[in-house]
């Protein structure tokens, strides 16, 4: 009876059962190295030389010239500082949000689903459907807002015309997307809570304030950590709602950094420069993983 034979030579050995494994993972490797890792490199090289995407010239080596002219551009921090009032307004006002409507949707009660479905909708849906839909929201001519504030004032109004209103308008605008998602992460805490401990308190007499102090909070905690973490670094590199809102404006006012980071690599084509400007947001994101992870394991080390 006749054996198949194995393949020879280099197909042999490539095909041995201890290479199968990689092997098949291989492709899926070289599709993240195309897509990820080699832009990223290259984009990291690109911040250390002079190159103009618009432009033919050969790059020249300019080492850390563009990191420390980043740095020291006084338009950078301003830009910082208008993401750091739009981050901390938006994460508060989501936390605040998420756990007042986790404790709504703890308990039963009639319609629980489907109202729990509609409250869940902002998060399910695309970045420009949301500035889309507040873009005509906060429409002075025909907005619904306009249009509310108009029955008291008898005029419209623009909410988009000053800085500090428009800056509000980004932050609620955030907040409506991402509020259920910080929802669902209490509301996980929250069920996790045995009964008993609330039986238990209740027996003693504790108050809402304590019971939520010794018993709720210790169960949610963790998980509110986890929250401002991913809230907080995507409200960081946020640019889409506020690029359809108002681009930007008035002014710069509601300018991002990840807004001008868009605006010199492909406005003004300053492609080192955006590039480094890139690197140090990707390092402050690092940063801020690193602070969290550092709270989570002093608080594991306490426990």
């Amino acid at each position: 009876m006749s054996h198949p034979t194995e393949p020879q030579g280099f197909v042999g050995w490539l095909l041995s059962p201890e290479r199968r494994g990689a092997l098949l993972v291989a492709p899926a490797i070289f599709v993240l190295f195309v897509m990820n890792i080699f832009p990223l490199m290259w984009s990291f090289g690109l911040s250390f030389f002079n190159y103009r995407a618009n432009r033919l010239t050969v790059p020249s080596f300019r080492g850390l010239y563009y990191y420390e002219r980043v740095l020291t551009d006084p338009v950078v921090w301003e830009r910082f500082q208008t993401t750091a009032i739009i981050v901390g307004s938006s994460v508060l006002l989501q936390l605040i949000v998420g756990f007042l409507l986790a404790l709504l949707f703890e308990r039963a009660f009639p319609g629980r689903r489907i109202l729990l479905m509609l409250v869940l909708t902002p998060m399910m849906l695309s970045f420009v459907a949301v500035g889309v839909f507040f873009k005509l929201f906060y429409e002075p001519t025909f907005g619904l807002l306009s249009q509310f504030v108009s029955v008291f004032t008898g005029e419209p109004y623009a909410i988009l015309a000053t800085p500090t209103s428009a800056l509000i308008g980004i932050v609620v605008a955030d907040a409506w997307m991402w509020s259920p998602f910080v929802m669902l992460l209490v509301l996980a805490g929250l069920v996790s809570v045995p009964k008993y401990l609330y039986e238990a308190a209740e027996i003693d007499r504790a108050s809402w304030w304590r019971r939520f102090r010794t018993i709720t909070f210790p169960y949610i905690k963790s998980l509110l950590l986890l929250a401002v973490l991913f809230r907080t670094i995507e409200t960081f590199k946020l640019f889409d709602i506020v690029y359809l809102i108002t681009e930007g404006g008035p002014g710069s006012s509601t300018e991002t950094i990840a807004v001008y980071v868009y605006r010199l690599a492909f406005q003004f084509f300053r492609t080192s420069q955006a590039s480094a400007l890139a690197y140090i947001l990707l390092f402050v994101v690092i940063v801020l993983t690193n602070l969290y992870l550092y709270g989570v394991q002093r608080r594991s080390q306490e426990l």
